[in-house]
């Protein structure tokens, strides 16, 4: 899914994205999350925000955003999908985006996630 946003982003003359650990942390937790309440959301089952999200897993940012699907069956579809829409594709190529984390939750789904942000 990474390779796959970094080849939109080239396209549209926006920097790769790097992967950040703590960003993957974030986007799987939500993804689980969701799976776990049958639920596609930015709101999480206890409340939070995705900036809530990255705070909890000590992420300082600047900005951020958030992709979130259900049911696409590999990352082809559900990037296919992403781009389809407007404004899952600006989040894609916000060249102000520099990091990137995704998770996926199989179980009742599958949910995808995708957190973009960029470091203070």
């Amino acid at each position: 899914m990474i390779r796959l946003a970094n080849a939109e982003r080239a396209k549209a003359g926006c920097a790769a994205l790097s992967v950040d650990d703590k960003l993957m942390t974030a986007a799987q937790r939500h993804s689980q999350d969701q799976a776990d309440h049958r639920n596609m959301s930015h709101t999480g089952s206890n409340g939070s925000s995705p900036g809530d999200r990255l705070g909890d897993v000590g992420y300082q940012w600047r900005t951020y955003g958030e992709n979130v699907a259900w049911n696409q069956q590999s990352p082809e579809a559900v990037m296919t999908a992403w781009m389809n829409s407007p404004g899952h594709r600006a989040n894609i190529l916000n060249c102000s985006f520099t990091e990137i984390g995704v998770g996926v939750a199989s179980s009742n789904g599958p949910y995808w996630t995708q957190v973009f942000a960029a470091p203070r």
